[in-house]
């Protein structure tokens, strides 16, 4: 238990610690021909790609030297890219990863499926990880990769760094491409200007497309055709767009009411890195396709800088323009200038127009249409140093609305067992409240927020301690280190019991089987005390030889922790081979008539859990002097053989169940309580 307790400890001081690159021999079986490795260009792990005459093609890298994002075991994924001179990938290819949901639950398969996709596409195109909303992707500019179900964030982990690993090494090779630290709104500057200043200034800058010009960029194609207003009123206007950077304060005011000016500088306090670009098309092009989703890329909009994608996005804004300002169909977009966004340097915005033949499933076509945006240096500033993008950030903002609903559960859960415990425990319909918050830990803590606690973390973190990684893997998954934040302040509170009593949801399920046990009227069986006190110590060997096993083949630890059925049961729903879908399945039918054994018994993270009984800092329980002797109804009662015949509370064994607590407070059931009122009542007689 030291040791584990060392681990936390050492949580706060684990170095960042990126690997060494591969040698030539090891690179070299992953580059086929008709291609050759060639010689390295830097230390970082970056080659040369040579084609079958010998000539350059291009680069040849791996992902793990520049770009090093820790996954969930604690090591990095790393893959080779070979990277052709105008930036598409050739080839992505798996080199090594140790993410538990492949591993060995999943498979391998699907993520080898997943790095297949960026084969043919490029560097300069906006790759997005997802799914289009209903048909809003299709002719759309923007590049979605299928994830992995179950998956997500060890994909997410991937893409993220092979992305920048890959633009890392175009920003070196490229020219042009410029290293100024990206400008900001400068709020120190004022300047009153109106919308004919903007216009004759060039901030605010204009795109018109007619009819005819849009059936010019069609003639020839099979889509000709295929627009008949257009045909019909060649003159008029197809796209008549506007695009004005609305980041300095000067310039949003000549564009937007007072009371939207105060809408957007709320937005912007709380996205400070974000640069608002306001669109507005007067025509009939409409900016967006009609299935289009608020607060997603938009569909028919792209832009660049530098030959590199910028990452636009709705800004789901509600606003009035002022009067003189052109009306039509008006967004607010916004992309964050810490992924290289300079708005103070020229960059192009492309409209594109998607024609459609045929009735039955009808080919997209589509041509573009670029207006090239700057806004003066004057409006901006600039940081000495470049923020860089905290690679938590994202995944924060992702998930933030199951984060709120997660803090919100996990508070009033503090509060009923904390100030409240006595209240919760005198309920008459205590047991059924229980039961639905182990339900609601079930399914959304569960099923749906994959917030399932493992013993994979605190091994990941002692092999990321012992060999001198990064610990920044915990951060891609904020679900889950919320609840450890909340059952770490458990240990201090109350012990093991809160997790394990109540935010576990392998031990909910657990906790069902025996309700639906006692339902079907099975039988129910429980160890005798030797037993039990034997029982109990298999947790710990078992702990004992996972931490020697991580410490001697670190590589093993996704095989260890399959002595939890957790992946099986919560992560993949079940989906998974069949030997470890009986093992699971064992346990729960095993649940049905002995209580929550898996939990009491074998459950290395209980093991851990358990260090909550010495690190708590209170004995929570109250007791009385009769409790153990002559009264051991509590004992008797506590299913998880929690309390010594004493009356002492093991608190290394207690799950905060709240039943002795029930029992301790109600005078009809606790034992001295009705003997203290018995006798009163015959004092009573008596006088």
């Amino acid at each position: 238990m030291h040791l584990i307790f060392s681990f936390v400890l050492l949580l706060v001081s684990a170095l960042t610690c990126a690997a060494a690159p591969l040698t030539r021999d090891q690179i070299a079986p992953f580059v086929v021909p008709p291609y050759a490795l060639g010689e390295p260009l830097n230390d970082l792990g970056v080659w040369s790609l040579r084609n079958s005459g010998g000539a350059e093609a291009g680069y040849v890298f791996e992902t793990e030297p520049m770009a090093p994002l820790p996954g969930f075991s604690g090591a990095p994924i790393n893959m080779l890219v070979m990277l052709d001179l105008s930036g598409a990938f050739i080839e992505v290819r798996l080199i090594s990863h140790n993410e538990p949901i492949f591993v060995s639950g999943l498979g391998e398969a699907p993520f080898h499926k997943f790095f297949e996709q960026y084969r043919g596409h490029s560097i300069n195109e906006p790759l997005v990880v997802g799914t289009p909303y209903g048909a809003a992707g299709a002719g759309t500019d923007l590049v979605y990769l299928d994830g992995v179900t179950k998956a997500t964030a060890s994909v997410r982990i991937a893409h993220e760094s092979l992305l920048a690993a890959a633009l890392q090494v175009a920003r070196e090779k490229m020219q042009g491409v410029s290293t100024v630290p990206p400008a900001f709104p400068d709020p120190a500057h004022t300047e009153a200007l109106t919308w004919a200043d903007l216009v004759d200034q060039g901030m605010a800058r204009n795109l018109k497309v007619t009819n005819a010009a849009l059936d010019a960029a069609f003639a020839g194609t099979l889509w000709a055709t295929d627009d008949p207003e257009a045909q019909a009123n060649p003159d008029d206007l197809f796209l008549d767009l506007w695009v004005v950077d609305l980041g300095p304060p000067s310039i949003a005011a000549a564009v937007l009411t007072d009371d939207s000016i105060r809408d957007l500088q709320r937005f912007l306090s709380v996205s400070t890195t974000e640069e608002p670009i306001l669109v507005i098309d007067t025509a009939r092009h409409g900016l967006v396709s009609p299935n289009f989703v608020r607060n997603t890329a938009p569909d028919r909009l792209a832009a660049v800088q530098d030959g590199l994608p910028v990452q636009l996005r709705d800004a789901d804004l509600l606003f009035e323009t002022l009067t003189d300002v052109p009306q039509g169909t008006a967004m607010i977009l916004r992309t964050d200038r810490r992924l290289g966004f300079d708005p103070a340097r020229e960059w192009v915005l492309t409209a594109q127009a998607v024609r459609e033949h045929g009735m039955f499933q009808p080919e997209v076509g589509s041509t573009h249409f670029s207006l090239t945006v700057v806004t003066p240096e004057r409006f901006f500033a600039r940081p000495a140093v470049v923020e860089k993008l905290p690679p938590w950030r994202e995944a924060i903002l992702n998930r933030q609305s199951d984060l709120l609903i997660l803090a919100g559960l996990l508070v009033v859960l503090l509060l009923a067992l904390g100030p409240g415990q006595d209240r919760l425990a005198a309920l008459a319909a205590f047991t059924p409240v229980r039961l639905g918050v182990l339900a609601v830990v079930t399914l959304f803590v569960g099923w749906w927020g994959q917030g399932q606690l493992s013993i994979v973390t605190p091994l990941a973190i002692l092999r990321t301690v012992v060999q001198g990684g990064n610990l920044s893997f915990l951060l891609y998954d904020p679900f889950s280190l919320l609840i450890w934040a909340v059952t770490i302040l458990g240990f201090v509170a109350w012990g093991r019991g809160l997790f394990c009593g109540w935010l576990c949801p392998f031990g909910a399920l657990q906790e069902f089987a025996h309700h639906l046990g006692r339902l079907l009227h099975l039988p129910q069986w429980e160890p005798s005390a030797l037993w039990d006190r034997r029982l109990k110590t298999v947790k710990y060997i078992l702990l004992a030889g996972m931490v020697a096993a991580v410490l001697i083949r670190p590589d093993s630890i996704d095989t260890v922790a399959e002595v939890e059925p957790f992946k099986t049961a919560i992560t993949t729903f079940f989906l998974r081979e069949w030997w470890f879908v009986a093992y699971a399945v064992f346990w729960l039918i095993l649940g049905m008539v002995m209580f929550k054994g898996f939990c009491r018994y074998v459950c290395p993270l209980g093991a851990i859990m358990a260090i909550g009984g010495v690190l708590r800092g209170r004995d929570w329980i109250a007791r009385r002097k009769e409790c153990g002797s002559p009264c051991q109804l509590c004992r008797v009662r506590c299913r998880y053989g929690a309390i010594e015949p004493s009356g002492k509370v093991q608190y290394s064994e207690c799950f905060q169940c709240l039943d002795c607590v029930t029992i301790h407070n109600d005078a009809a059931t606790c034992v001295p309580l009705v003997l203290a009122a018995k006798g009163r009542a015959r004092l009573r007689v008596a006088k």
